[in-house]
């Protein structure tokens, strides 16, 4: 996927914090490791592999500029597992579960820490989070996750009066919501950038319009690029939604899936009015969720996940243009935020997601060699876990034993989709039976019963579990 489009965070991260020239890797080299991907995986990998051990010699290579994937383009909601929990509970058992949920609570205040001490100004607002309910449908949608989290006395969440769950929203379409500090916002470009930069001022060689070609699964393994190769004893791939394209067997291990977004003009006056003057990350309780949140120089940006679905898990050129899904977006700002519908538009933008079938990623050992590790599948909500999935690539490609690697995350994918064509046609099928059920809820209206049927198939991808 190759683009003169600049997503909107990006573009304004590059101008507010140019990076370096960019360096193409030419000729063959060796290193201790190698990381593929310049994304917020592969650059926590690498800054943790230093930080852990500063006399390696670690390269990174990245297909165009590091953060211009999904790293430099979501919507920069700092958010948690704990709305999740039930699903952790499911996959990996209770004492597990716990200690996620507080490594991804525990990522939040890391990432902001981080950033003070690397003089990194990526925005960040430890804010929390606003999980609400726009129709009757989506009450209680968080009650069971609750209860389990207060018997086990982790929970972080509370339900807020409904006047403050207006107010924290900005919205009085809110019918119902709950709160946590634990989450927050960042400016997602500049957080990248960021990264990047440290991680070349702690010693990591970032060769950037430099596209792994070919990965041979030698001892030791070597990534060639169009104009040189990588010799390292470990390989850490960090390719993210771009893993089928390069590895077919992991082609039913993801949906790739776009997240569209819309960001307004400066409008600090009137988001100061509805109470929008704050760093929260705010979303719904839909399966694919809105979710919204205002920037530093007052802005609103919107988006909303479950859009387009790629056949054969794909990288399709529409997820480097505009959105396509401009006119959906700006009918649920004007619905939400009615004082706002006029504000101009400053941009829309897209990207890919990597939808895993339990809605949290995965790690591993690729065919069992075990000197190439991976991870991916972050399911869209990938800000503050790509820190766990550091820590676990680290404790990997370091041949460690600890709670990382023991974790039920790095055991591979957990479950395939269905084969094409029945992934993509049923992608469809669902995704329409739910925007017909979710709109007949917005009306007060009963949705078919074949179209609430459909939906469940979703609810991996949702935002928290419904207990």
């Amino acid at each position: 996927m190759s683009s003169d489009f600049r997503p909107w965070w990006f573009a304004d991260a590059l101008r507010r914090a140019p990076p370096p020239p960019v360096t193409p890797l030419q000729g063959d080299i060796t290193a201790d490791v190698c990381i593929v991907g310049g994304g917020y995986t592969g650059l926590w990998t690498a800054i943790m592999l230093k930080q852990a051990n500063p006399q390696l010699d670690i390269v990174l290579v990245e297909r165009e500029r590091c953060g211009s994937g999904a790293s430099g383009r979501n919507g920069g909601c700092l958010l948690t597992w704990s709305a999740k929990f039930l699903t952790l509970r499911r996959l990996f058992g209770e004492a597990e579960a716990l200690r996620l949920v507080k490594a991804s609570e525990d990522a939040v205040y890391a990432i902001r820490d981080f950033c003070r001490e690397h003089a990194i100004d990526a925005e960040v607002r430890v804010d929390g989070a606003l999980y609400t309910a726009t129709n009757r449908s989506q009450l209680g949608s968080m009650a069971g996750v609750m209860a389990a989290l207060d018997g086990n006395r982790t929970n972080s969440w509370r339900t807020l009066p409904l006047a403050d769950v207006q107010r924290l929203a900005g919205s009085a379409v809110m019918l119902e919501g709950v709160y946590s500090p634990a989450a927050g916002s960042v400016q997602p470009a500049l957080l990248a950038l960021g990264l990047a930069r440290v991680a070349r001022e702690l010693g990591v060689r970032i060769f950037e319009h430099s596209a792994m070609q070919r990965l041979i699964p030698s001892t030791p393994p070597r990534v060639q690029c169009a104009a040189g190769s990588v010799s390292a004893s470990k390989v850490v791939l960090a390719l993210n939604a771009w893993m089928p394209e390069q590895f077919s067997q992991f082609s039913r291990s993801i949906a790739v899936v776009s997240s569209d977004m819309i960001i307004t003009t400066p409008c600090p006056a009137e988001l100061a009015a509805i109470g929008l003057n704050h760093g929260a990350a705010l979303c719904d309780s839909r399966i694919f969720i809105h979710y919204w949140r205002t920037t530093v120089d007052g802005r609103l940006m919107l988006g909303k996940g479950g859009n387009t679905f790629a056949y054969g898990a794909r990288m399709l050129r529409q997820f480097d243009e505009p959105s396509r899904q401009v006119a959906m977006l700006q009918a649920s700002l004007a619905r939400f935020f009615p004082s706002l519908a006029s504000v101009p538009l400053a941009a829309s933008w897209n990207g890919a997601s990597d939808r895993s079938v339990t809605g949290f990623p995965f790690f591993g050992h690729l065919n069992g060699h075990r000197d190439i590790v991976y991870g991916f599948g972050y399911s869209g909500n990938g800000v503050g876990p790509s820190w766990i999935g550091g820590q676990i690539l680290k404790s990997l490609a370091l041949d460690e034993d600890n709670v990382w690697t023991r974790s039920g995350l790095a055991t591979g994918p957990r479950g395939h989709f269905p084969p094409e064509p029945v992934r993509w046609l049923g992608s469809q099928l669902v995704r329409n039976a739910i925007r017909r059920k979710e709109a007949m809820e917005d009306r007060e209206e009963v949705p078919w019963w074949l179209d609430r049927q459909l939906a469940k198939f979703a609810q991996a991808a949702g935002k928290a579990d419904k207990g």
